[in-house]
Formats: structure tokens, sequence, C-alpha cells
């Protein structure tokens, strides 16, 4: 199998499986997808957020999710828990496939490395 292929199938089932623990069934996209990341990473899973917290939590797990890649190093957590990071290496310019297709290569090696898909 491609990595190509074998990317689109890891792809597939973490949509899947994310659909059904957290959206009945309806297929998450991307954002929506890096959005539960961004919770999993603050860790306070069970409160509100406001509009602007919820653009952090994006924020958060994009940082998290490229930090494997150099983009991103993790600096420290704020007295409110939230953590931070601090830039390393900018990112080059991305046409939007790429930049899609960049971050579904980095949500499903997280996805892997927490044993979630194999």
């Amino acid at each position: 199998m491609s990595r190509d292929e074998q990317l689109k199938q890891r792809w597939e089932t973490v949509v899947q499986q994310l659909s059904a623990q957290f959206a009945d069934g309806e297929p998450l996209d991307l954002d929506g997808i890096i959005y539960l990341i961004g919770l999993q990473e603050l860790g306070q899973l069970h409160r509100e957020f406001k509009k602007d917290e919820k653009v952090n939590l994006m924020h958060i797990a994009i940082c998290r999710l490229l930090e494997p890649y150099g983009y991103y190093e993790f600096d420290f957590f704020d007295r409110d828990g939230w953590p931070h990071y601090k830039i390393k290496e900018e990112l080059p310019p991305l046409k939007a496939g790429e930049q899609a297709v960049l971050m579904k290569e980095a949500i499903v090696q997280y996805f892997l490395e927490r044993e979630y898909i194999s």
C-alpha cells in the first residue's frame, strides 16, 4: 500500500472513530478534529469555552501537532493550565491542499502514538 493510500485509510479511521464517539456519527471535519485535540491537550474537558478560547484551543492543537515536525516547541503552562508554545521554525508557504495533507498526516500520527488507531 502506498504512503498516500495508507494516510487516506488511517485518516478515514480517525474520522469514523471520532465522529462516532463525539458527533453521533455525523462526520467531523478537519477543524472539528483539531478542536477535539485542543480540548484533549488542555485537559479541561467539562467546561464551556468562550469563542476566543475555542480559537486558542485550536492553536494549542496545531502547535502540538506540528511540534514533532520542528515548527513549534512546548514552552510552559500558564497559571490557568493552558500550554504555551514557541515558534522554532516558520512554516513554509503551503497551498491549502498541502496544508490539509500536513495536518491530516500530523493528526494520524498523533492518534497512532496514543494507540487510538493502529
